[in-house]
């Protein structure tokens, strides 16, 4: 086998291997973009060969920006396109291949490696864990009545008109530059968030509402007129779907909710890729009418150089952990002093005896606060060698804010 880089001439041979293995049919190219891969870089894919030169393995990968806890913008690529012919299964080539380009990133300076899994026991092996959640709500317009916030001093009525502002409703195909806007000052603020790159809005690719898709959108506006969230939605048989709800805050993001909810001839309203722990269920004022239909796992990340990826990020508490890290998959096994103070990280090599023992995709998991070292612990899959470890791991990788991410790549 060989596997070599891409490049532009390669695209059509590169797209009908990465067709074939999911079982479809290359599009063909429209006027206005829109197309999944309209966005790859062919200076980053890779083809794998027979020795007779018949190409049966793909993989690409992103140049994203990946928001880490305490608002650290830091590189990451994001892995796609990944295909084996089904001819060519369980024979080493998705393996061969996914060695390569791991190896490859790292000699790239890369640090950080992320990928939506469409098999988990596949990725898992190959070092990434799971990072973040995402969930669907769904809810009968029935039902959908708001609830008076208890805390507040005010009525429910004046907080609306005080706080906020105003919404209006326009189509997707004029409002290009108020989405990329508005979704990047949100995944600036949100850890776990995907930067979206200026090409992929100009080129229409991956889903809706960065593809010209027709949507409608409901665009929020501050009481100063500066758009600060946007909900892109369609409406089909009585049901209004919200592709996604794009603000910083919590109260923006319950007036977009409210305006879906309360919107006529439609009897639910879906809205998807809402956080786990967002507290929209809990503004209704019947906390059973949102049906929480767990999407599950969403981004998978993997560490490719772990002292580095410790640095990058903040820290809530600080602390001391020796972590013993194995990677099965690249034959590496390494033991790190994490020192944590004034939320920065000093990562170095040691000798000191391990408070945890985990795999490097256990790591991944944690890294980004969205899973507690105890909880895989708990699991069976992180060792925990002395009481207390379990619990000074989670002061210590403690976030303020859960990870989140809806890019689709």
């Amino acid at each position: 086998m060989e596997i070599r880089a891409t490049t532009d001439q390669d695209l059509p041979v590169f797209l009908d291997v990465v067709h074939t293995a999911f079982g479809r049919f290359t599009e063909t190219p429209v006027d206005g973009g829109g197309l999944w891969w309209s966005a790859i870089e062919m200076d980053r894919g890779l083809l794998e060969f027979t020795a007779d030169g018949r190409p049966v393995g793909s993989a690409a990968a992103y140049s994203f920006e990946l928001t880490l806890p305490g608002g650290v913008i830091a590189p990451a690529a994001g892995v796609s396109a990944v295909g084996v012919l089904p001819s060519h299964r369980r024979q080493g080539v998705l393996s061969a291949m996914m060695r390569h380009q791991l190896l490859e990133l790292r000699d790239r300076g890369e640090s950080l490696a992320v990928l939506l899994a469409s098999e988990a026991a596949i990725y898992q092996r190959f070092g990434y864990g799971p990072a973040t959640e995402t969930a669907h709500l769904t809810v009968p317009r029935h039902r959908a009545a708001f609830g008076h916030p208890r805390a507040s001093a005010t009525s429910a009525a004046s907080a609306t008109e005080t706080r906020w502002g105003s919404i209006e409703v326009v189509e997707r195909e004029g409002c290009g530059q108020i989405l990329e806007e508005v979704y990047d000052r949100y995944r600036r603020a949100q850890p776990g968030a995907l930067g979206r790159p200026h090409r992929w809005w100009t080129l229409g690719a991956g889903a809706p509402p960065v593809t010209p898709t027709p949507r409608y959108v409901a665009v929020h506006r501050d009481a100063d007129g500066v758009p600060d969230g946007y909900a892109s939605y369609s409406i089909d048989s009585g049901t209004l779907t919200v592709d996604e709800t794009i603000t910083s805050d919590d109260t923006v993001f319950a007036a977009l909710a409210r305006f879906a909810l309360e919107h006529d001839l439609v009897t639910q309203v879906v809205l998807k890729h809402v956080p786990h722990d967002h507290p929209l269920r809990w503004q209704l004022a019947d906390i059973r009418a949102a049906q929480v239909n767990p999407v599950g796992d969403w981004l998978w990340l993997r560490l490719l150089d772990i002292p580095r990826a410790l640095t990058t990020r903040t820290w809530c508490m600080d602390g001391k952990l020796v972590l013993d890290v194995d990677d099965p998959f690249l034959g590496e096994h390494h033991r790190y002093l994490l020192t944590v103070q004034d939320g920065k990280a000093d990562c170095v090599p040691t000798e000191r005896e391990p408070d945890l023992s985990l795999d490097v995709s256990d790591l991944g998991s944690v890294y980004l606060g969205g899973t507690a070292p105890s909880t895989l612990v708990r699991a069976g899959h992180i060792r925990a060698h002395h009481e207390g470890a379990a619990s000074l791991a989670d002061a210590v990788f403690r976030v303020d804010r859960s990870p989140h991410c809806l890019h689709w790549f």
